[in-house]
Formats: structure tokens, sequence, C-alpha cells
């Protein structure tokens, strides 16, 4: 197995001693919700790109005032829409002094950086009693993830929400309901598919270093924006999404749409965490950013009275899972119209999933996306034996604001997001090894592997940064 990893500040395979957490001697005073009557301020750190798709859907509820904005990079191309519609709030380069200043004016936080980046504001916001909305995954190591949930749980009357929007759409009512009518039970087998063009299939897979430095952006805080991961020289394909390329950075793939496809089929079968993660194929492992494709395979065990489930992930422009007979063409986006040969090309099929049951097998997109029963011919023997779904009484966004005032419980918190994130975790320590890990759900430790286990934690933090890691 290669245990080649190529973050410098591991030189050694370092790993932080032990693995037990430190406790602050902080004391939390009365968390601020919001009234029925009030907006929830709330301060955004991340502006660009995603961030700013962020901002604005929680702006557009209309239930949140703006009250500060933080991105690393401020001035930068990407961060002047949300700056302009946002010319008088506040501004800050560095999260620290955004809380600092600001801490008794701000109610929730937005959180959209990079992967990385998530835990060290994370775990200041909730120090602090703000709440907090965090894309996904929740943080880039299994440990972070830990870390996060432990700080929720302590601060238990903070509000969490990890940005999984389909959580709050219709497939998360659907799935509920068919698994509580008992249509979706006895699951064994899911494949997850996600096959579209990534930003890293045209790079080298052989590359032997890390790309060469180049000139700081002026408006970019470099420094500041490796945070803990401190030890790279900056180059164009560390930012702005590209940060998603690299095991040092992102979760490749997997992280990045994994939560879009599972979350609901995690939840709902209360998967939890896996036995066995196993990468069983890889096109253009390399040390550096995730592979061409990838096949990766989660064993979980028995649940009260469910069986056995066994997820295998496939990502990579070609490579597909099995098409069950009678799947139809329905998967396909149906914006593409239908080959001359009237038949599915394969190599089209949306990122989705198929979920296979002692008696039924299903199968769904992506995000809100319900499922479907397939062949057609049972789904229209079922049609009139289907429970009534409910509506979502409010999106993902509105979600989290109303469950900030104290009118709703999110659906994504913490305590839900978490475990999933923490799969995903694994899964991307099987892409980086090009292995096979047994994992303790109960110790959460990886048994048969020292260095894989000791990434469970990962890199020990850059000099300045040791103090998050602290619940």
């Amino acid at each position: 197995m290669n245990h080649y990893l190529s973050r410098r500040s591991f030189i050694g395979r370092a790993v932080m001693a032990g693995g037990g957490v430190l406790l602050a001697n902080s004391v939390l005073g009365k968390i601020p919700f919001a009234s029925a009557n009030e907006r929830v301020n709330l301060a955004c750190v991340g502006v660009g790109n995603r961030a700013g798709e962020i901002i604005r859907d929680l702006y557009k509820t209309g239930l949140c005032n703006i009250v500060a904005l933080c991105d690393v990079d401020m001035n930068a191309k990407h961060t002047q829409a949300i700056l302009k519609m946002f010319p008088d709030v506040p501004r800050f380069q560095d999260f620290r002094e955004m809380f600092d200043k600001m801490g008794n004016q701000i109610d929730a936080v937005s959180i959209g950086t990079p992967d990385f980046a998530h835990f060290a504001i994370t775990m200041t916001a909730l120090e602090l009693g703000k709440h907090v909305y965090v894309e996904k995954p929740m943080a880039q190591t299994f440990w972070e993830v830990e870390l996060m949930m432990q700080k929720a749980r302590k601060h238990s009357k903070v509000v969490t929400q990890m940005g999984n929007q389909g959580h709050s759409e219709a497939n998360y009512f659907q799935f509920k309901a068919w698994k509580d009518a008992g249509i979706i039970k006895d699951v064994t087998r899911i494949d997850a598919h996600m096959n579209n063009a990534r930003r890293w299939h045209t790079w080298d897979p052989n590359m032997k270093n890390f790309p060469p430095a180049e000139k700081i952006p002026s408006t970019l805080d470099w420094e500041l924006w490796q945070m803990q991961t401190l030890g790279h020289d900056y180059n164009k394909d560390f930012v702005n999404g590209q940060w998603r390329c690299w095991y040092d950075f992102g979760m490749g793939a997997l992280g990045d749409w994994g939560a879009h496809i599972l979350d609901t089929a995690h939840e709902f079968l209360e998967l939890g965490l896996p036995t066995q993660v196993e990468a069983t194929y890889l096109e253009g492992h390399n040390a550096f950013f995730f592979p061409m494709s990838s096949t990766i395979k989660f064993h979980f065990p028995k649940r009260k009275k469910m069986p056995a489930v066994d997820v295998t992930w496939y990502d990579g422009l070609d490579n597909l899972p099995e098409i069950p007979e009678g799947y139809g063409v329905s998967g396909l986006d149906p914006n593409i119209p239908p080959p001359s040969t009237g038949e599915m090309e394969p190599a089209k099929l949306n990122p989705g999933k198929i979920i296979y049951g002692k008696d039924l097998t299903f199968k769904g997109a992506s995000h809100g996306s319900t499922l479907q029963i397939i062949p057609e011919s049972k789904a229209k023997d079922l049609a009139n034996k289907l429970p009534e779904v409910p509506e979502s009484p409010s999106n993902h966004f509105a979600n989290f604001l109303k469950a900030c005032k104290g009118e709703e419980k999110t659906r994504s918190p913490f305590e839900i997001a978490g475990p999933l994130s923490q799969v995903f975790c694994l899964g991307v320590i099987t892409q980086r090894l090009n292995g096979k890990i047994e994992f303790d759900p109960v110790k959460k430790e990886i048994t048969n592997d020292k260095f894989a286990n000791a990434l469970l934690v990962g890199p020990p933090p850059a000099k300045g940064w040791e103090q998050y890691y602290k619940v």
C-alpha cells in the first residue's frame, strides 16, 4: 500500500498525540435566538463563488439581515456581485477580527469556504454561541468532524445545519414516507454514481511535485487562506474551486456530491459508520490529487432489524455501475434527446443512485429528486399503495433561519450530517492510500493500518491554529 503523503507539514508521518479531546475552560452565555418577528442577523464567511450563492439564498428568504461579510480575498473579481448587493455592510478579511469586533451583533454565520477551512470558523462560532450554516462536507478530516459534533453537543442550544439542500426538498420527505410505510425496506445494496467531468480530469496523474509558486494576488491573504494547512506556495490551481482537486485541501467528487446523492439513504436507513471501506478501482491514482476514476465500496453492518448494506460509489467519466433491467431512460437529463437507436446511453447517466431492496429496486437522481420504482410495470402495480408524501414546509435555507428563530428544527444538523461527512472522510482515505480499511465504529479507529488510522486526525495544525482543536 502506498503511504506517501503530499502535505509538506506531515513529513515523518507526524500525528497529533493521543486522539483525546482537549477541553476548554470557556463558558457559553445565553444563545441569541431571534424572536418570531425579528430577522436573524447573519454574518457570512466566504463571499464569492458558491459562498455568494448561499448568501443570496439565505437573504431572499426574507428571514435575515446581512450584518457582516468576510473573505480572505475580499476585493477579488468573484466577490464583487455580493459586495454590490450589500455596499454598506462591514467587511473583514479575517473571521477572527469579525467576531472580535461584531460578535455581539451576530446571531448566526454562513460558512462557504473551502472544505479544509470550515473547521476553525465553525468551532469559533459555536464557542461564541452563534448558529452555524456550513457547506458540505462538514470538514476535511474525520476527527475535525468529530470535534465539530462534540462542540455542537456541548453548546446544545446552538442551531447547526450542513448545506446539503436536498435534505429539505421532495426526496427527503418521500424517502421518509416510503421507509415508514414499508415501501423501502430490506435494502442490501446501493450503487451511487457521479460521472460528470471534474476539474482535475485534464491533469497529468504522473505529477511529481505541486505546481510551481506564482505571484500572490494583491487582494489575497495567502497565509490566512491556508489556515491550519499552512505550508504551500501560492498557485492559481489551489484557489477558487480548484482546491477541491487536492488531497491537502478538498474531498474530491465524493465529498462534493456524496451528500447530494446519499444523504437520505444514510439517514433513514440508519447506516451510521461503515466497518469496511475499500477502493476497488482507481484510475490515475497519485499522491497529490484525486484519481480520474474511483470505485469505493462501503460495508455497513446490520442495524436493528435492517440487513447489512453495501454502498458502492462510482465516479469518473466512464466508470458506471451496472444498470438493472427495466431501468428505463427517465434517469437521463430530460433536456437531452434520446439517441436515434432509442436505447439508453449509460455514458450520459445523471448523478444519482440505484437502491436494491429485497422486493423492490429504486432509482433516483441527486439533491431533491424523488425516487422511482423500477421496472415501470412494478411501479404501476404499486401506484395505489404508495403513501401520501407531505410537502416541505421550508427550503433548506429558510429551515435554518426559522430554526434560529425557534420556529423549526434543522433537518441536517451536525448530529445527522456529521456521520455522513465522516463516511466520506473514510472513503477519501482509501482513495489516497489505494487500499482497504477495517473500521471500528464504536472506538472510531482504523484497525488494520496504523498510518490510515493517523489520517483520521491528519497532519498537526500549523502553529497558531492548535487552539481550535479543543472542545
